[in-house]
């Protein structure tokens, strides 16, 4: 071969090298976390791991339009973290992003709108509040910042402020995410056959099979079964699954109402398929609760740490380095109330509360934990304040009876164990009863 030619063919080889490296290097950046099993080649995991390495790509080549790129990505993110239940490290990824933008245009509404979205699913709900009402004074008429300060108000316990900002959102635009508000503001305030009809507007306002949709339908199925009206529940749990193949919170439900007729061993295999589509600690929890049942205590054991390993790698500073820090008090309570660490349930309830006095969640959470160190004054005081909306839900009016008697209201704490399972006949009463006597615990 002349030499020209072998130096050509060296010089385009080498060309093609290049080509082929510097590919593989972006591909390599890519910065979506690998799916495992099933889920790993469906056409929507496929579909999104395509789409967002090509934003990554074009926000490398175009700094120009990054701004808009950005904002995609952002979003992106946002939607990985939902479907995925790492919202630590998408959200961390999203935060950096929408930073960025706001120190370009401060006045970016899109990304006022995404930074209340990432405050909110932190739990940074004053800051959620602070950030969507800066985005209503600059656009008035936009639903969906409307929905973030409803659920601010809502998380803050600021409940009748939550009603008139889901009106006016509903007034704007009616669709899925406002009928979903709605329905979730009718159950705190115990209008259940309101909260189901609202939910049901909000499913045929949706499109099957988009993950938002499938949400709606599981919760439109947990609205059912909170009732006692399982047999809806399941058949919208198992749509749920043949609309979406892998959805976990719909094998969670089937998973709940498994464990509602005993069939433990069923249950268990659900909440494990669970885990390996999606990172939840409440999975991780109920799993955990069920090898109790099936006394297989160090699986039980097992199951608790992961659920604690999940809350607190989530649990970083605000605004750290890496991302953004999530406020995950009341699920470490609720973790450590489950496996009668009562010191650390009644601690971490206590630090919810004191951000979050007038949510009736938190102060449900804090009225058990009293209970379970047996100072029924302090419990019946919280509980007084969870009742506050008058939610009929049956496991806080279950409690509450609990609580109630323990108080030496007979009578009064009957009414409410009784009206608990009437509202709902398979209510799981498994876990509620105090074992501990512990009266010395000081609150940090």
């Amino acid at each position: 071969m002349p030499k020209r030619y072998f130096l050509l063919l060296t010089l385009f080889v080498a060309f093609v090298a290049i080509i082929v490296f510097s590919r593989k290097k972006e591909v390599d950046l890519s910065t979506l976390k690998p799916q495992i099993g099933k889920i790993s080649s469906s056409s929507e995991w496929i579909n999104t791991q395509n789409v967002i390495d090509e934003m990554e790509r074009q926000l490398k080549r175009n700094p120009p339009n990054s701004i808009e790129i950005k904002l995609k990505l952002v979003q992106a993110y946002i939607q990985q973290g939902r479907v995925t239940g790492e919202h630590s490290y998408y959200d961390a990824l999203a935060y950096t992003l929408v930073n960025e933008v706001l120190e370009d245009d401060a006045k970016n509404f899109e990304a006022l709108c995404c930074k209340a979205t990432l405050q909110a699913s932190a739990h940074q709900f004053p800051e959620a509040l602070q950030t969507s009402n800066k985005g209503i004074k600059m656009n008035p008429h936009n639903s969906y910042i409307y929905g973030i300060k409803c659920d601010a108000l809502v998380e803050l316990g600021k409940y009748d402020s939550a009603i008139a900002t889901a009106d006016k959102m509903i007034s704007i635009r009616p669709d899925i995410r406002s009928y979903a508000r709605i329905s979730y503001l009718r159950e705190i305030v115990g209008d259940y056959p309101g909260a189901i009809d609202a939910m049901q507007l909000a499913l045929q306002a949706g499109y099957p099979g988009l993950e938002q949709t499938e949400w709606v339908r599981v919760y439109l199925g947990h609205l059912y079964e909170i009732t006692g009206k399982t047999n809806q529940a399941e058949m919208h749990y198992n749509q749920a699954l043949m609309n979406r193949n892998f959805y976990a919170p719909a094998l969670a439900g089937l998973a709940r109402i498994e464990k509602s007729k005993k069939n433990y061993v069923i249950a268990i295999e659900h909440y494990k398929k669970a885990i390996e589509l999606m990172e939840d600690y409440s999975f991780h929890r109920e799993l955990a609760l069920l090898y109790r049942l099936t006394n297989e205590t160090e699986k039980s054991k097992n199951e608790f740490q992961l659920a604690l390993d999940l809350l607190l790698k989530h649990k970083h500073p605000t605004l750290e380095e890496n991302g953004i820090g999530h406020n995950i008090d009341r699920e470490l309570a609720l973790v450590y109330s489950s496996m009668n660490e009562n010191e650390k349930a009644l601690n971490s309830a206590f630090a919810e509360y004191k951000s979050r006095p007038e949510n009736i969640d938190v102060n449900e959470v804090l009225a058990w934990c009293f209970f379970k160190i047996s100072d029924y004054k302090n419990a019946q005081a919280y509980i007084l304040n969870a009742l506050s909306t008058k939610s009929k839900n049956a496991e806080l009016w279950y409690k509450a009876g609990l609580i109630f008697k323990a108080n030496n209201y007979e009578e009064l704490g009957n009414k409410y164990l009784t009206i608990a399972l009437k509202t709902n006949p398979l209510l799981d009463t498994s876990g509620f009863k105090s074992k501990t006597k512990t009266n010395n615990i000081v609150l940090r």
